[in-house]
């Protein structure tokens, strides 16, 4: 098989959080179950209607560009893009063209081309049979689009820029972009070629609604579309639109690909062109932003030296990430006990609480004993586990737990030489095979030891001894 070069590029739209839509004054909100409530005459585009535009939502969208580091424009207006379609009330959607908001910037590696806002269209229902309705309470909802370069390669690179925008629009609380509600959605372009110098026939994917549906619908065109280069037939990739069937987990053919030109695009005579430099004071509300999840990664493996994996696990649980931080402050500058704390967080609280509704974080003040005690050698990994599944249920001491059960360790080698020497006397050709060079034979009697001692025994004690019986 020949070798082919993937180019992909994204399209992604996120409805923003704001009070009211984008050129009116009806309610923006993406709970409301019964159709057709949060409409009026705007978002409906009765005659003689005038829109009128959300400020919010475009202050938004600047902090979207400035925290990808992008151009934010001065001067900047909307335009009508035409077509029909029985959810576009006005027979055209209010949206940016040459003048979008946001120019360049980079997220996780990939370059951004535009940011840009726009309306939401409503909602056709097709559960009817033989008819369709129409839902129009997200007509007019603030919408932003963010169009990358066409500079990914691989499916998997595609989905990980999606997350990372999510999360990065949760952080700013610009959006609170969950896929499940149509919040965010995601529209990939994707061309194979047999030269690096050249792209290839671009096909647009719709209606992907999860970052895996993104990689897996990426791999499928990839797949389909090296099928027919192999077959000679690479006349038959056209320039289309295609739908991502979830069931099937394939793509299928929906429609040609229109151009720019078929849209025809003129600048919106009822709004009024926008000078951002003179309406919003761009300095401050670069200020304002939040720490940013590429920041707080830097942050987090600097100062405290976990894990990669642990500090993604803060990166999209803000709650975690904030009682982690609150933990550590109680133990002062120790990172190995910074490690323990996220440890028992990332791994054996978080499986705790999985299927059980009572399980609460406990006090700051009694997690961060219960990681001093285990990082000082007083208790044993086991016991900490143990004393955490207690303390989730029952925030309580955890050295009063310890008392209470005889879970501290032991560091008297007195009774640890004892049992040594016993289980040494007993099993001859365990010490041979030590004297032998196998390793596993000291563990051998590491773990009878802890049994015998029902873990109490400091197992860094319990090495030092067995090795010393037995050189």
């Amino acid at each position: 098989m020949n070798t082919y070069y993937t180019t992909i590029g994204l399209e992604i739209h996120a409805e923003l959080k704001t009070k009211t839509k984008m050129f009116s004054s009806a309610l923006n909100n993406p709970d409301e179950e019964n159709p057709n409530v949060n409409i009026d005459p705007v978002s409906l585009a009765h005659p003689g209607t005038l829109p009128t535009i959300n400020k919010q939502a475009v202050e938004h969208v600047i902090k979207v560009g400035l925290a990808l580091n992008g151009d934010i424009a001065n001067f900047t207006e909307f335009d009508r893009k035409n077509y029909f379609y029985p959810d576009i009330p006005k027979g055209y959607q209010i949206s940016q063209y040459k003048y979008p908001i946001v120019s360049g910037g980079h997220l996780a590696g990939v370059d951004i081309t535009r940011v840009h806002l726009e309306e939401d269209t409503g909602t056709s229902k097709h559960d009817r049979g033989d008819f369709s309705l129409v839902d129009y309470n997200r007509a007019g909802v603030p919408l932003m689009e963010l169009v990358t370069e066409p500079c990914i390669h691989t499916p998997e690179d595609a989905g990980k820029f999606g997350r990372e925008l999510q999360t990065l629009l949760q952080y700013l609380e610009v959006s609170d972009a969950n896929m499940e509600k149509g919040e965010m959605r995601v529209e990939l372009n994707i061309s194979i070629s047999p030269s690096k110098e050249k792209f290839g026939t671009k096909v647009e994917v719709k209606n992907i609604n999860s970052f895996r549906a993104v990689e897996r619908a990426a791999k499928y065109e990839i797949a389909r579309m090296t099928d027919l280069y192999e077959a000679g037939r690479e006349n038959e990739i056209v320039q289309e639109t295609r739908g991502w069937d979830e069931t099937k987990q394939s793509t299928f053919s929906q429609r040609s690909k229109e151009n720019s030109e078929d849209y025809r695009y003129f600048p919106d005579p009822d709004l009024p062109k926008m000078y951002l430099h003179e309406m919003f004071d761009l300095n401050k509300i670069k200020e304002s932003l939040p720490e940013l999840p590429e920041q707080k990664r830097v942050r987090f493996a600097n100062d405290f030296g976990i894990k990669a994996e642990d500090i993604e696990v803060y990166i999209n649980d803000k709650i975690l990430a904030d009682y982690f931080e609150g933990v550590v402050s109680k133990i002062g500058e120790n990172k190995e006990s910074y490690k323990t704390v996220s440890n028992l967080i990332t791994s054996d609280f978080i499986g705790l609480k999985k299927g059980n509704e009572d399980v609460k974080l406990p006090s700051l003040e009694n997690f961060a004993e219960l990681a001093s005690l285990f990082t000082e050698g007083k208790i044993s990994s086991r016991a900490a586990k143990d004393i955490l599944g207690m303390i989730v249920l029952n925030d309580e001491s955890p050295v009063s737990i310890a008392e209470k059960n005889r879970m501290f360790q032991s560091n008297d080698t007195g009774p640890i030489e004892e049992i040594a020497k016993k289980l040494i006397e007993e099993n001859g050709s365990v010490v041979e095979d030590y004297k032998n060079g196998k390793e596993n034979a000291l563990m051998f009697f590491v773990g009878r030891i802890m049994k015998e001692s029902k873990g109490s025994a400091n197992p860094s004690i319990v090495k030092e001894v067995l090795i010393k019986l037995l050189s």
